[in-house]
Order: C-alpha cells, then structure tokens, then sequence
C-alpha cells in the first residue's frame, strides 16, 4: 500500500512537471522559429505516454522480490529516466499519438483474446468430462433416451443400467419453460418499448423506464421466492375455480416468473432499436398521410426488426441458461409432458441437483451434469447461428 500511494505521488508530480516542460520547449521553438510549428502529436499525448511506461514500470516493481525501499528506489530512478527520455522524445518529434493508439489496439486485442481463450478453455473442459460420461452411456441413448432418472452409479465400477440418461423430458421441460417466458416477456417487452418510444411524453418516459428497468436489477433468487409464495399459489386458486388441477411447481408459475425478469431486457435493448431509426423516416410516413399507428406498424417496426429480432435472440438465451428461479419453482423430475399446468424440470436445474454435495467426479451421476451443459452450449450455440441468418435477412430485405 506504501509502495502504492508513493507511486501514484511521483508519477502525478513527474506528469505534472512534464506537461510544463512540453509547453515551454514548444513556445522556446515558435519563438525561434518565428512561426507556428506542426508536431505529430499534442502534449498531452507524452503524458499518456510517460503514465503508461512509469505505470508498466510501477507494476515491475511491485512484483519484484525486493524490500519496499529498495522497490520505491528502483521504481524512482527507473521512472525519472522515463521522464527526460519523454522530454527527449518531444524534441526529436517522436509521434507518440500513434504510439498510444499502437498500445491501445494492443490491450484491446489481448482482452479480446482473453475472452476467446476462457471460452475454449471452458468449452474443451466441459467437452473432456462429457466425453468420460459417453464411455458409459451412448451418445444416442443420451440424446434420444425418454427416461430421466441419474439416481443410481455412485461410482464408476458400478453399473449404470438402473439409471436411466435420456434428456428428451429435460429439454422438453426446458423449451417449455422458456416459450411461456416468451409469451410473457416479448409482447410485454415490445408494446411497452413502443408506448415509452413513440406515445408516451417525456415526463412520464422518465418516471416509468427507469422503474420498469429496475426489474432487471432484482436478484434471481428473489424471483424464485416470488414465484413459489405468490405466483404458484395464486396460479393454483385461479385454476381451481374453472376445476383444472395444477401442480404447486408448475411450468406455467415458472415461466411466467422468467418472463416478467426479461421484461426489462427486452423492453430496453427494443427501445434503442427504436430510436434508432431515423427520424426523417417517421416524419415522412406521417407527411404521406399515414396515422401513428401506420407509420409504427410500416416504417419504424419493419425498420427497427433486425435488432428487435436480435432482442428476443438474446432474451431466448437467457432464459435457457436461467438457474435459480426453476430450482426454486419449477419441479426436478423429469417428466415427457406438453402440459405447462404439470410439474417440470430444466437442464440447469439438473445440472445444479447432479453437482450439490460431496460428489466424486468419476461417477456418472456426476459426468452426467457436463453432458447437459455440453449439449446445452451447443443446442444454444446452434440457435444463435440461425438467429443471425435470420437477422442477415431481415437487414437485406429492410436494409
């Protein structure tokens, strides 16, 4: 911390010093020159320059093995040359403007890479455990089984043919869920997206986006809760005045509890799929004599449908990967049901209910959990490929 505080002390004093050393060196050479010289590069980029060594510089520091002193000593006479060699620098007119840019494209491929990188690293981890699960149960077994019931293999030595691994009834109750979420969240999410962008005054567009988007920062758990005290049980009355049973942990309580969550994130990324259309396009309509309700219904939502498409692409996935709310409201047997009044479970739910506890992962019990989230990488991975064909079509025939 000492070492810290000293390093941000001197480099904002060295900074400091510098940037009154530029400006004196350059009106010493106007003065001379008797007129207005060009440099490559403004004043301000040498600082960023300087910060950015002394800063390399400082971290070097930090991690070598050395006693404070010696780091603040080194760390001091390293960074003063650092100063008068970007003195020198100015004098020479070393362009240090593309200098920045040169390491600014640099960080901003390394982050990039490192995105990339864990997403391999965790694709190729989850694929090596997978691949272990599949030398116990067959690929088309597990990809076409109608039957659910890991309870069974402790270990690896033991057999796995009371057990039984077909994911059809999991992912069923998976897209079930989701396509209620969908039904709730997408013409929610869209018509208020509209009243905020093209009816509602600006007052009111600024009382009521921020508390509809406020739905967006409610933890998930706390939706979970919602869903099994409130929305299961009033579910549950409702249905039995028409004489319809339904479960206590129904899909339909839910997905719709999901569906309400993505109301925020559908309402917002559609709102600025909205705006962005120009507004010459909405004034034309209306000067051609179109009503409001026209102009929205040909001009703005076929224009804005790219990105509303790519908004409901994007609110699919989220629902699909959803955790806490259908462990806590949804069921977690799997059952190969239609009926969104039964109890259901999900891929992330079992996933979660495979992986609680003291569990050795050479069981395939366990190995199971890595095959859901494989073909749940690749059934999501899929969708989003479709969905920017769909996308690429929409903007070649309203582009």
């Amino acid at each position: 911390m000492q070492f810290l505080l000293f390093s941000i002390i001197l480099i904002a004093i060295l900074a400091i010093n510098l940037g009154r050393n530029i400006k004196k060196l350059r009106q010493e050479s106007q003065i001379k020159n008797a007129k207005r010289l060009r440099f490559s590069s403004l004043p301000i980029h040498y600082i960023y320059c300087f910060v950015l060594w002394s800063l390399v510089v400082s971290i070097g520091a930090a991690l070598a093995p050395i006693g404070i002193a010696a780091k603040s000593g080194l760390f001091a006479i390293i960074t003063v040359a650092i100063f008068f060699l970007t003195r020198l620098l100015y004098q020479k007119k070393f362009n240090s403007k593309n200098h920045i840019e040169g390491i600014s494209k640099l960080v901003l491929s390394i982050t990039t890479g490192i995105g990339i990188l864990i997403t391999i690293i965790t694709t190729v981890s989850i694929l090596f455990e997978a691949l272990k699960f599949f030398k116990f149960v067959g690929v088309a077994d597990f990809l076409f089984g109608t039957v659910w019931n890991p309870q069974m293999a402790v270990t690896a030595e033991q057999s796995v043919g009371s057990s039984s691994f077909g994911i059809v009834p999991v992912f069923l109750g998976t897209l079930l869920i989701t396509l209620i979420a969908m039904l709730v969240a997408v013409p929610v999410g869209i018509m208020a997206a509209i009243y905020l962008c093209l009816y509602a005054k600006s007052k009111v567009r600024d009382y009521l986006k921020p508390i509809l988007e406020i739905l967006a920062g409610v933890p998930t758990v706390v939706y979970g809760y919602f869903a099994v005290i409130t929305v299961a049980p009033f579910f549950k009355t409702l249905f039995a005045q028409f004489g319809l049973e339904i479960a206590s942990e129904s899909a339909l309580a839910a997905g719709f509890v999901m569906g309400v969550m993505i109301i925020p994130f559908v309402l917002s990324l559609t709102d600025d799929a909205l705006n962005s259309v120009p507004q010459a396009l909405k004034d034309g309509a209306l000067a051609l004599g179109s009503t409001k309700s026209e102009m929205i219904k040909k001009v703005v939502l076929p224009s804005a449908m790219p990105s509303i498409v790519g908004a409901i692409i994007l609110a699919v996935s989220r629902a699909i990967g959803e955790t806490m709310i259908v462990v806590m409201a949804a069921g977690l047997v799997a059952k190969l049901t239609f009926n969104p009044l039964d109890s259901v479970t999900t891929a992330t739910a079992q996933i979660v209910t495979l992986l609680v506890g003291d569990q050795e992962f050479n069981s395939p019990k366990t190995l199971a959990a890595f095959a859901l989230a494989l073909t749940l990488f690749i059934f999501t991975f899929i969708f989003n490929v479709i969905a920017l064909i769909v996308i690429k079509n929409y903007k070649k025939k309203y582009g």
